[in-house]
């Protein structure tokens, strides 16, 4: 079974950044590739970005593209989402995820197999 833990989420100004992370624990790390999701109120989960297990391949939402950058620490087995520039509509609870399809991507939510309880990032204007 795998645990996920996000953190790093609260509230900013718009323009200003957050770093949110998510630690892994359960399984083999180097094994998943790790997504973000998030869900705004009244609204479905979308997907954010991914990366592969190898770290070498990275996805964005159009939404997140040149504003936030994922990544992954495989000696601390986390993976993390740096938001700059942030705007009132990234306002959400975002999640990470890990889908055991470790050298594929998806942005499909129902194709990762564990999720972290989620973080609130809000963005006041």
């Amino acid at each position: 079974q795998v645990q996920l833990v996000e953190s790093g989420g609260g509230l900013v100004q718009a323009g200003g950044s957050l770093r949110l992370s998510c630690t892994f624990a359960g399984r083999t790390f180097s094994s998943y590739a790790m997504g973000w999701f998030r869900q705004a109120q009244g609204k479905e989960r979308e997907f954010v970005a991914a990366i592969t297990s190898n770290g070498r391949n990275t996805y964005y939402s159009d939404s997140a593209k040149g504003r936030f950058t994922i990544s992954r620490d495989g000696a601390k087995n986390t993976v993390y989402l740096q938001m700059n520039s942030l705007k009132p509509e990234d306002t959400a609870v975002y999640y990470c995820a890990a889908d055991r399809v470790g050298g594929a991507y998806s942005r499909n939510s129902a194709d990762y197999d564990y999720w972290g309880q989620g973080t609130q990032v809000t963005v006041s204007s």
